[in-house]
């Protein structure tokens, strides 16, 4: 039964937000408590990070945009159509190309180099169920960290008011990554940020999602590490001739200098990009009407 709460204009009530949103941490609490670690024998920690992030996320949007919205999980701007295959596609290659840009800036300018890394065997199918890993993995962050009770609270509190707090919340969920550093917990909130526009913008989550999955799968494909983990899609790594200001030491390329300076492009780049704006949110949704 859909909540009459939900109807009203701008959203649920004050109580109601409260609800809301306290309802779904609660349960993402619990679930990443408990879902994660039964992947860890699938692919290890990475597995068990990716994958249960969005079988976490998974379940418990559901739960909440039925209880509370009387809505499909879809509602949180995960509806496919054409225009979020577009956006998809856009925020693919724009994380791509920024990820590209800072390892490869780094290799031409001899900052960096290729090594080969015997701890990592390639293998065509060893790459691609790492790549559906990390698929998995941006999906259920977005939905974890941009989706119901992001939304929500938008609707209640306004953009300005959501997006920080909760892309504070997004960089703290990280500091527990080996390697972080100041810089680089300042870069992961900058990439809250960039990613909470990034739904504003398109009205869905397809374009932060391939925003996400785009700079994740490129870092993993050039042989950096991401956000502390060693994850190899060919058998060689980046070794680094430069201090960690630039490099990000352990943490990656995310910790360091170029990774501001991409997320300054990659800002620029939502504002040119071809994204097909959409009312699939329940953000978008409501003040539709």
């Amino acid at each position: 039964m859909k909540s009459p709460r939900s109807s009203l204009p701008g959203g649920p009530t004050i109580q109601g937000t409260t609800l809301r949103a306290g309802t779904f941490v609660l349960l993402c609490v619990v679930g990443l408590l408990v879902i994660p670690p039964a992947f860890y024998p699938v692919g290890g920690l990475v597995a068990a990070s990716a994958l249960g992030t969005f079988a976490v996320a998974a379940l418990v949007t559901p739960l909440c945009t039925r209880l509370f919205e009387g809505r499909p999980w879809t509602s949180i701007g995960l509806a496919w159509n054409r225009a979020s295959f577009q956006n998809l596609l856009a925020g693919t290659l724009g994380g791509m190309g920024a990820a590209g840009l800072v390892v490869g800036a780094a290799l031409i300018a001899g900052a960096a180099r290729w090594r080969p890394d015997p701890t990592q065997q390639a293998s065509f199918i060893g790459g691609l169920l790492l790549t559906i890993i990390l698929a998995f993995g941006a999906a259920g962050e977005e939905m974890l960290f941009r989706g119901y009770a992001f939304q929500i609270l938008v609707l209640r509190l306004g953009p300005f008011a959501t997006i920080l707090p909760a892309s504070l919340i997004f960089g703290l969920s990280h500091t527990a990554n080996y390697g972080l550093t100041t810089l680089g917990l300042v870069n992961t909130v900058g990439w809250g940020i960039l990613l909470s526009l990034a739904v504003l913008r398109s009205g869905d989550l397809w374009l932060a999602t391939g925003l996400h999955f785009g700079w994740n799968w490129t870092l993993c494909a050039l042989g950096a590490n991401l956000s502390g983990f060693e994850i190899r899609l060919a058998g060689h790594a980046v070794e680094w001739r430069v201090g960690e200001l630039w490099s990000g030491g352990p943490y990656g390329p995310e910790a360091g200098l170029g990774t501001s300076v991409a997320l300054a492009l990659l800002g620029w780049y939502l504002v040119r990009a071809p994204v097909w704006g959409q009312r699939a949110t329940l953000i978008h949704t409501q003040r539709g009407r």
